[in-house]
């Protein structure tokens, strides 16, 4: 059975939204994404970062505190805001949500160990990162990649009267 869009093309009768046609790799790098895109907000809003007055662009001098537990600086916020806009874009496909999972857990595993070898009070600790920040990196890491490879790249197919919700191509 098929519908016609506002602009005359045929679909099936239910691709009326995007959202039902990600795959679960693409629904939750896509929701892996906003987080990063409200963690980024939410590190510029005073209240929720403690020492606010303290964020500097970057560099361990930054005394702010996402929550008053992770160390941020503006540099710090931005990354956040740019990690989830790139997650965002990558979501569009299941092959590019599957890499945006993948390639941010190995991130931040990497940052994981950069942040238990740099010495915190050096300019080396641009970032910045304390230890708060280095268990969260971790369990990104871990969390991340075990998404991506484990997360089916294809929508499962329904067994209701012989429906299916994967595209015949």
């Amino acid at each position: 059975m098929t519908s016609t869009s506002g602009e005359g093309r045929r679909r099936p009768v239910g691709a009326h939204r995007a959202v039902e046609a990600r795959t679960p790799v693409q629904r939750v790098a896509l929701a892996v994404a906003v987080v990063f895109v409200v963690v980024g907000v939410l590190g510029f809003v005073p209240g929720l970062t403690t020492s606010y007055d303290a964020l500097a662009l970057a560099g361990p001098e930054s005394e702010a505190l996402l929550l008053g537990l992770f160390q941020v600086s503006i540099l710090h916020n931005v990354v956040h805001l740019l990690f989830g806009v790139v997650g965002w874009a990558l979501s569009r496909t299941a092959p590019g949500a599957r890499a945006f999972l993948v390639g941010g857990g190995i991130v931040y595993l990497v940052l994981t160990v950069y942040g238990w070898l740099v010495d915190r009070d050096s300019a080396a600790n641009f970032v910045p990162l304390n230890a708060a920040d280095d268990w969260l990196h971790l369990a990104l890491g871990v969390g991340l990649t075990a998404l991506g490879l484990l997360l089916p790249p294809h929508r499962r197919r329904s067994t209701v009267r012989g429906a299916t919700n994967t595209p015949r191509g």
